[in-house]
């Protein structure tokens, strides 16, 4: 044998020996490595769940009526084996069970087919459950039609009805509060990718809804307890053979919350009134919100947003056309968490503890000229009003623009001037983040928005996010733009050029506007009431929180919730004094004086600041009217604003009077606590009561006629 030979033999040996090897290791994995993957693997091949939902826990609010409920409905099944046993595969039983139920065949045969099979429609119409399990045609059927098809059972052999839970909205008082209740969905596969591959008994499966917003969505693991589990063992051929396990329904918890349904429906009206008055006087008027806060502890009493939309709606499944004239109304998001704007004047609070905390004389005498003319620009008042040398006081309480422009110049010369760097000190910024602005509040809601802090850092961020972009544009100047309009793409042009090259500086320019409330600044209501909570309270900024306690069905507490403190306004507490004893004047002497006309305010005085916050282009500025009553025992904070509005005291002012006079049961000059929203004319610090059959208890004069049911879980 040749030496070449010889040397292919040894070539193919080691090839054999290492493919044997290989083969080997690959056995030995398969076979003692993976033994309990695939074991796991076929015993789920013989093994399904019939899966029936928990009955959903109820939403309360602070007096134990049902925001949020549930109702029992007839729904009508069909066991679809037994329907595929028949010899034409169950077509006449459809047909049969179409004409009865007064809808189209075709409606149940897609309900029948799995999602994701040959001709499935999209869910939720097809079915996405186990094949074992009664699928659910149609809800609400009556109780005439189940009961002739329960008594022809052999017209329709695996048809059957059962009681189910719909989530429904009792509405007390004809409250609305979808932001904050939020509405139900089918799970996403995200969701269900989250939960990998979890075999617990309790995971969500593709039949389940969840919470999509609001108090559902948040307190969704809360709200849906556990569901019935039946298991059942399959055979190879698909047929049920035993039943290997059950678990029974563990219902939801009850959400108790801080609201009070009698005053968000008052807060509501009186929203949707101030956005019509901003129209009866020729203003957009195009949304709004409004905040009602317990300054003592930061429960949300009443949390409006408009415009709104009927979280019924969503029961059943919304339609794309539904949906789609809910995005186009812009209806979904929450202005009060989720709207971000510019907060005028009212955020002169911040500049005048900035002030306070820098050492500046809060009871000396300031310049109030109509204007003041710093490098190029003017700066205006409002109206272009002067008042000559006045008081700080004086100045919050005809909100005085120059006046703060002199105090925000001050500190930027202070800080370096043109030469400043980003660690140079931001006296008005510090303090606005002491308040918590720029941040979350963190409430118990999700998809809030942490808003902006106009300051040197954020000019700094701001600067590095779109130097690029800005550079780029400054180099190709607009050609889309300037193919219309000339003009202004050589505007829009410059002004990148601008900003390309020294865009990050803080100038003279921006630390006035950021004095008043303007430039960069933006924050939602719910940050700008926990602002004027904090001043009602000496400066202590709490968690706005909508939930004080998880109860059980049973009536029993399993969690209450105590208010969480964010954090402290490190100001001397003289200049916290200043602010309590100057916010009144404003209500009595000052911008907000108007609204208040005839308002009992040697009784109960009331603390507050109007704002009309500038917007860009041609839009109309927006209305805030910011307070807190009473001003000398602080109880509750209220905020309110509407954009395109107008002036805060003749837009936003009088819907918060009416709030006010609804919370002290005012009526004209008299006051009388009985007649107040709230029961016993003050939040309740005791939780309801809930039946041993889950149904609340309202406390006398509390009750709103309306019932709630607590249907029981599926069997």
């Amino acid at each position: 044998m040749s030496e070449r030979s010889t040397l292919r033999l040894i070539i193919l040996g080691v090839l054999v020996v290492s493919l044997l090897g290989t083969l080997v290791a690959r056995l030995f994995f398969l076979q003692v490595m993976s033994e309990d993957t695939y074991r796991a693997a076929a015993q789920s091949n013989t093994v399904r769940e019939i899966v029936h939902p928990a009955v959903r826990g109820l939403i309360l609010d602070q007096a134990g009526r049902p925001m949020v409920s549930n109702r029992t409905s007839l729904v009508v099944t069909i066991d679809r084996p037994t329907l595929q046993r028949a010899k034409d595969g169950g077509i006449h039983v459809i047909e049969r069970l179409a004409k009865a139920l007064q809808i189209p065949a075709s409606q149940i045969s897609d309900r029948l087919k799995t999602c994701g099979a040959e001709g499935a429609k999209p869910p939720p119409i097809c079915w996405n459950g186990s094949p074992y399990q009664p699928i659910p045609i149609i809800n609400d059927v009556r109780a005439a039609t189940a009961l002739e098809i329960m008594e022809n059972r052999t017209e329709f052999p695996g048809v059957t009805a059962r009681l189910d839970a719909i989530r429904t909205y009792p509405s007390p008082f004809a409250v609305n509060a979808a932001h904050i209740l939020g509405y139900l969905g089918p799970v996403t596969e995200q969701q269900l990718e989250k939960q990998g591959d979890s075999r617990e008994f309790d995971r969500l499966r593709r039949t389940d809804v969840v919470g999509r917003s609001g108090l559902e969505s948040e307190y969704d693991t809360v709200l849906r307890g556990t569901p019935a589990v039946t298991t059942l063992a399959v055979d190879t051929g698909g047929a049920v053979t035993g039943t290997l396990d059950e678990k029974p329904a563990v219902p939801g918890s009850y959400l108790v919350t801080s609201l009070d349904a009698k005053l968000q429906s008052v807060v509501e009206k009186q929203l949707a009134d101030a956005v019509q008055r901003a129209r009866d006087q020729g203003y957009p008027g195009d949304s709004g919100a409004a905040v009602v806060i317990d300054v003592r502890n930061g429960h949300v009493l009443a949390m409006a947003s408009y415009p709104t939309y009927d979280p019924k709606i969503w029961v059943g499944g919304v339609s794309k056309k539904q949906f789609q004239a809910l995005m186009d109304s812009d209806s979904l998001s929450s202005n009060a968490i989720q709207g971000l704007f510019a907060p005028g004047s009212t955020y002169k609070v911040i500049s005048t503890a900035a002030a306070g905390k820098e050492g500046f004389d809060l009871y000396g005498q300031y310049r109030c000229p109509n204007q003041i003319k710093l490098g190029s620009q003017t700066f205006r008042n409002f109206e272009s009003a002067a008042y000559g040398r006045i008081s700080l006081s004086r100045a919050l309480e005809v909100s005085c623009n120059t006046v703060f422009y002199g105090i925000a110049d001050k500190f930027w010369i202070r800080g370096g001037g043109p030469d400043s760097t980003k660690d140079s000190p931001d006296p008005i910024a510090e303090v606005a983040r002491m308040f918590g602005l720029g941040s979350y509040t963190g409430i118990d809601l999700p998809g809030e928005s942490a808003g902006r802090v106009s300051s040197r850092l954020f000019k700094g961020a701001n600067w590095e996010a779109k130097k690029e972009v800005w550079c780029q544009n400054a180099v190709e100047g607009y050609p889309e733009t300037r193919k219309t309009d000339p003009a202004l793409a050589d505007y829009f042009t410059a002004l990148d050029k601008e900003n390309c090259a020294d865009g990050f500086r803080w100038r003279e320019g921006d630390a006035l506007n950021a004095a008043i409330g303007q430039g960069d600044t933006a924050v939602t209501p719910l940050q700008l009431a926990m602002v004027y909570a904090a001043i009602a309270n000496g400066g202590t900024v709490y968690e706005p929180q909508i939930v004080k306690a998880i109860m059980g069905p049973d009536g029993k507490v399993v969690k209450e919730v105590s208010p969480k403190v964010k954090s402290k306004v490190k100001v001397p507490r003289a200049t916290m004094n200043f602010l309590q004893a100057s916010l009144p004047g404003v209500t009595t002497d000052g911008s907000g004086e108007t609204p208040f006309i005839g308002f009992p305010l040697d009784r109960i005085p009331v603390a507050s600041k109007t704002g009309s916050a500038q917007v860009t282009g041609n839009k109309v500025s927006t209305s805030w009217f910011a307070s807190y009553a009473p001003a000398d025992k602080p109880r509750y904070a209220i905020v309110m604003m509407v954009t395109q509005g107008g002036t805060g005291s003749k837009t936003s002012g009088p819907s918060v009077r009416n709030i006010y006079e609804a919370l002290f049961g005012v009526h004209g000059s008299n006051i009388d606590p009985a007649s107040s929203v709230l029961v016993s004319g003050a939040p309740l610090k005791a939780l309801p009561n809930v039946a041993p059959d889950g149904t609340p208890e309202t406390p006398e004069g509390s009750s709103s006629g309306v019932q709630s049911t607590r249907p029981q879980a599926s069997r």
